[in-house]
């Protein structure tokens, strides 16, 4: 898996005044939890892009005023109306431990149903799996090849080694769908 190192600024102060002049300063008011006490600290807009704005999952270096963490970013709050980031949870990354992070989904191959005029349709950009840091993978791959039209690949179907699944086993990865072009060929035939 990628890793991302972003500088952080430990902060002190706590509720609406103290973060809101957080933000007047051009940060991001941010907490790391878990796997000990809590920690709050405020990024720079700027180095959070290349975070937030990606299709890519990251393990995330935090460097709190010298002290380097390992992190995954948990949730991001947006202003309403502005798309402002307003606030960053991240979770600490623990040695031992597993960790639980959305990784992308990629398809490969040509399938079977996309040959005679089906479309193929990814219902899943991403799924949740849960894994030791070392085995997590920078994407999911999964082959399309035997696809005809009309079936499905779900989750349950899945399995990845030293990953497991906390997406639903019933949730839809990927489908080829029926077009008037492949019910044309099938009454051809």
């Amino acid at each position: 898996m990628q890793t991302i190192q972003i500088q952080a600024v430990k902060r002190d102060g706590f509720g609406k005044k103290a973060t809101k002049a957080v933000r007047r300063e051009g940060l991001v008011p941010c907490i790391l939890y878990g796997g000990g006490e809590n920690v709050t600290f405020a990024i720079d807009v700027k180095s959070v892009k290349p975070l937030i704005y990606t299709p890519n999952s990251y393990i995330v270096e935090l460097n709190i005023d010298g002290k380097v963490e390992k992190a995954v970013m948990r949730e991001v709050q947006y202003h309403p109306v502005r798309e402002q980031i307003l606030h960053i949870d991240f979770y600490r990354v623990q040695e031992g431990k597993p960790v639980a992070i959305q990784i992308p989904v990629r398809l490969t191959g040509n399938a079977e149903g996309v040959k005679i005029g089906g479309k193929l349709a990814l219902s899943a950009r991403k799924l949740t799996v849960s894994g030791m840091v070392e085995n997590l993978p920078d994407y999911l791959t999964v082959d399309v090849t035997p696809l005809k039209v009309g079936q499905t690949i779900f989750v349950g179907d899945l399995s990845f080694e030293g990953l497991k699944f906390l997406t639903p086993a019933t949730t839809a990865v990927c489908a080829v769908r029926v077009t008037r072009a492949s019910r044309g060929a099938a009454q051809a035939e």
